[in-house]
């Protein structure tokens, strides 16, 4: 496969994500506004969670393909306390 139909999957996968978070997050807020009567309130908060989680979730997805597997707080990267003097310091 060319490396452009491949980047160009990844997309459509992160376009599904944001979308199916954002919708899950408005027909969570229209069935818990149902059930409780404030509707609009819950609706907007729906949006606003789902639209949240959307973005943390793309951010997370998109850190490797920033950084790859140099990125500061990953496994590997850096050293750990033992790396250096038997952990003494």
């Amino acid at each position: 496969m060319p490396p452009w139909f491949i980047v160009a999957l990844r997309l459509t996968g992160l376009g599904w994500y944001v979308a199916l978070c954002i919708v899950l997050g408005i027909v969570g807020g229209v069935w818990l506004g149902k059930l409780t009567g404030q509707v609009a309130l819950l609706v907007l908060l729906g949006t606003v969670l789902g639209s949240v989680i959307a973005f943390y979730g793309v951010y997370r997805m998109v850190l490797p393909a920033i950084y790859g597997s140099n990125r500061p707080g990953s496994k590997g990267a850096g050293r750990s306390r033992n790396d250096d003097n038997g952990g003494v310091e």
